[in-house]
């Protein structure tokens, strides 16, 4: 049944694709010693005219909002922080305390400013309290928690009129953060060409960050982008994945078919792809495709690993072995007959995705926003992370995993505050029929023309965001769900 589908499924992309050629302008196939697919960029799509006027309402509104206020506004209206807080038992510490304290630490790593800095601040809080509760309460555990809250609340908060149904792809890519070089533990990356880490993030269409991992410089992006998808932990349901060139691997297609989610790359060099053939034996059977065609996929042996590969695939989705584990075996036998029959439903799945993107704008253009979303979140965190010129300054795989994990927190508070206020303003009728469709393509709750991320850490838990209210009647999450509500404003 899985070999018949995935051959149907080929035969009908690459009928489709031949039959329709001569009506595809963008698209030419034939023999060229620089490869045989010449594909046109599309064209630019208008540009949204009124989200200026939005943004400037926003800060007429509310003024420019210190960073730590929108961390707090979160934290408050999420209740994100009851974990952590509730495991203070029979301790000296009461919950608030604790909340302030705690609200502290996150603000100190994510924008790597550090704890002595923010301890300096207007907040009455010590130094070493504040490490203190470091040490005692924030763990990469709790801090992933609190992360994973305040998704969800968004996803909950989010008015389905102004977002449209919930999301199910999300667009995945690293980034390198420098670390301070004077240690052992340094890793150099060879593509970047320079020291540090890199942080893999999964972000959803609307530029919530659902997922972000600490990996090494070698590590498979493939696999990073496989547990990001699978271990996310949130309401959302991830159906596709957007990435760049990095995903067009032929085992990421092969893995992510037996997962049973798209994977949607951006491929760089695609006048050199190959597609390959259903069926053997028919050599004439897509005349307009031949220049592009090479040899017949190998079903048999397909058939003869598929045990193998569902108990692969198993140990992925049920935590057994990490994906990065399972490709290092792989890696060190290339020979390994299980592999080669992923890569055969790699290559298979990947002719599948080449010709419906080959002959769909539509599927082009989705791709290409999916992953300015990403560049857009990338952009975010070079704000947010000012600190120490954006370099991580401790080699301790702990500290950094955290600077990682309180960055994501900052970054989902940012954009669930900004949630809220755009949804204040364009409930409001006037400033609703303002938006054109190209306005509501590019409406995106990421930004910070309004926040103040820098200057001294005054932190007020009394003072509060003027918001009209935290939840929207018949809230959707992600997956379409109904949603719990959201905590009431303290």
């Amino acid at each position: 049944m899985f070999v018949d589908e995935l051959r149907e499924q080929m035969t009908t992309e690459l009928t489709l694709l031949n039959d329709q050629i001569p009506k595809l302008p963008w698209l030419d196939i034939a023999e060229r010693k620089s490869g045989a697919i010449r594909l046109t960029a599309a064209e630019a799509q208008p540009e949204p005219r009124n989200l200026r006027r939005v943004k400037a309402e926003v800060q007429r509104r509310w003024g420019v909002v210190p960073l730590v206020d929108m961390l707090k506004e979160a934290v408050l209206r999420t209740g994100c922080l009851d974990a952590v807080t509730s495991v203070s038992g029979g301790g000296s510490l009461s919950p608030e305390v604790l909340a302030e304290r705690l609200l502290l630490v996150i603000y100190a790593y994510c924008t790597n400013t550090g704890i002595k800095a923010v301890a300096s601040g207007g907040h009455g809080h010590t130094e070493d309290e504040l490490r203190y509760v470091r040490r005692r309460y924030l763990s990469a555990e709790s801090a992933r928690a609190i992360a994973v809250q305040i998704a969800n609340a968004t996803f909950a908060a989010r008015s389905a009129e102004l977002w449209g149904q919930g999301s199910t792809a999300v667009a995945s890519d690293s980034t390198h953060v420098r670390a301070y070089d004077q240690n052992l533990f340094t890793e150099w990356h060879s593509r970047y060409g320079g020291r540090g880490v890199l942080i893999y993030w999964h972000v959803e269409k609307k530029s919530l960050a659902i997922h972000s991992q600490l990996i090494n410089c070698t590590a498979s992006e493939v696999a990073a982008m496989i547990e990001g998808a699978m271990r996310h932990g949130t309401t959302m349901d991830v159906e596709a994945n957007y990435t760049d060139s990095h995903g067009q691997s032929e085992i990421g297609f092969g893995i992510t078919r037996l997962l049973n989610f798209d994977l949607l790359p951006r491929i760089k060099r695609i006048n050199k792809v190959k597609l390959y053939r259903p069926v053997a034996g028919e050599p004439d059977a897509y005349p307009q495709l031949t220049p592009a065609l090479t040899r017949p996929i190998r079903w048999e042996l397909i058939a003869q690993q598929y045990d193998q590969m569902i108990k692969y695939a198993t140990a992925i989705r049920t935590r057994t072995a990490s994906t990065e584990a399972i490709l290092r075996r792989f890696t060190r036998n290339a020979s390994h007959p299980t592999y080669a029959a992923m890569l055969e439903v790699g290559r298979a799945q990947k002719t599948i995705f080449v010709a419906r993107y080959l002959r769909l704008r539509d599927l082009q253009r989705e791709i290409e926003e999916g992953l300015n979303v990403m560049e857009s979140s990338n952009g975010a965190n070079s704000v947010i992370a000012y600190g120490k010129g954006g370099e991580i300054a401790s080699n301790r795989r702990d500290e950094q995993e955290m600077f990682v994990l309180c960055l994501r927190i900052l970054q989902s508070a940012l954009v669930y505050v900004n949630t809220l206020m755009l949804q204040d303003v364009l409930g409001e009728p006037e400033w609703a029929d303002l938006l054109t469709p190209a306005d509501r393509r590019g409406l995106t709750p990421l930004f910070w023309s309004h926040v103040r991320p820098y200057g001294e850490v005054n932190l007020d838990m009394g003072s509060r965001l003027d918001l009209a209210a935290s939840t929207v009647p018949g809230p959707r999450v992600a997956d379409g769900r109904a949603a719990r509500p959201a905590v009431e404003t303290a």
